[in-house]
């Protein structure tokens, strides 16, 4: 069975083509989006962490939310669901105990108002919230470079359906994996061996072949983080990082991976908070840039499906902007799912009152909803 996905070519593309066209839902979306109020529509546009429904809890850095041990459902994050439902939940290792806790925490979000699916990142290797937890037996992986190193793309595909079969048992709907960065900077302090080669040749069929593994398991993937922080020196989630390629360069290199994920028929594509100024003009993070997410994503590389962001608590988000100016910047620069804001409840104000005085237009917000709403139907 594994030979079938050696190959990046037309067997897995057309296959991938087919199952999507398949998979489109009817017009009971538009139906269903009709029906909606603004804050119904707005809710869908949030993915975040557990943490982010209890205000009570503070926290700076990771190592405080370390510390809060948030593992199950309080009644602070029930008050705040009731006013501020969510899209989707997104676990980290620190949300995770052991398959008891996980099984009992994941029926509990399953009940909070906005019917959101559950995410995670399991890459393998390094970004590993379930296979790094010593409670929990599933075949680990020492990196995806060392997948890339064999050269066989049969190795991706066994990797991503051994990931998504587990994560599937858990009960997750999203891997927020694989990484389709190529690691071209020995430099680089975040992406590494996350990455399966520093070769778009080699990473691209890896990328394509994980997909496939984990869609078979009945796992959706997603590739990051666009338009790639391979080339990078810094650390996003600490501040400002940057690619100094021009558009042309990232089209030979960067670019190579993220078109084969595209052209498999991927379903959603995570944003880096990487600049580009020789594309964009200016230091602007690439999650807040329409001319990386309109012009190049959906306009040059004919990307239609969604686009979501990288935590927007990332020090490279946090250190320029507020939550409310981020989450309205991002969605105006073509986002549909903005993923971890420091603060829930001023980003989904703030996306609120930006349509009420025509900063953002409804009809911009029906865009995204509508490809969300298409996403959960491929879940129910």
């Amino acid at each position: 069975m594994l030979a079938a996905f050696m190959i990046c070519g037309s067997l897995l593309t057309s296959c991938s083509k087919d199952d999507e066209q398949k998979a489109q839902p009817s017009d009971g979306v538009e139906a269903q989006l009709q029906k909606m109020t603004l804050r119904e529509k707005v809710e869908q546009l949030f993915f975040v962490r557990p943490e982010s429904l209890d205000p009570s809890l503070e926290w700076e850095t990771t190592s405080d939310l370390r510390a809060h041990q948030l593992q199950e459902v309080t009644i602070n994050m029930l008050n705040t669901n009731d006013q501020y439902p969510i899209g989707g939940v997104i676990l980290y290792a620190w949300n995770i105990k052991d398959e008891k806790q996980l099984s009992r925490f994941i029926t509990q979000i399953r009940e909070l108002n906005g019917n959101p699916l559950l995410c995670i990142d399991e890459e393998g290797g390094l970004v590993s919230r379930i296979a790094n937890n010593p409670n929990f037996d599933v075949k680990k992986y020492e990196s995806m470079a060392a997948i890339g190193a064999t050269l066989n793309p049969a190795n991706a595909y066994e990797c991503g359906n051994t990931i998504g079969t587990y994560l599937k048992r858990y009960g997750f709907d999203i891997d927020f994996a694989p990484v389709a960065d190529v690691n071209t900077n020995p430099e680089n302090v975040v992406i590494g061996s996350r990455a399966f080669s520093d070769k778009s040749a080699v990473a691209a069929p890896m990328v394509t072949n994980y997909l496939q593994g984990l869609k078979d398991a009945g796992v959706m993937g997603c590739i990051k983080h666009f338009p790639g922080h391979g080339d990078t020196k810094a650390d996003t989630h600490f501040g400002y990082a940057q690619s100094t390629k021009t558009w042309e360069e990232m089209m030979d290199c960067e670019m190579v991976t993220f078109r084969a994920g595209i052209q498999w028929g991927c379903q959603l594509i995570m944003t880096a908070h990487i600049a580009v100024p020789k594309v964009t003009g200016s230091d602007i993070p690439s999650t807040m840039s329409s001319v990386i997410l309109q012009d190049k994503l959906r306009g040059e590389l004919g990307y239609k499906n969604i686009i979501i962001t990288d935590g927007m608590e990332m020090g490279a988000i946090t250190q320029q902007y507020s939550s409310g100016e981020a989450a309205v910047g991002s969605i105006k620069a073509g986002v549909d799912i903005v993923l971890g804001p420091r603060d829930l409840v001023e980003a989904f104000d703030a996306v609120i009152a930006a349509v009420k005085n025509g900063t953002i237009s409804e009809e911009r917000i029906n865009q995204s909803v509508r490809r969300i709403l298409k996403l959960k139907k491929q879940f129910s």
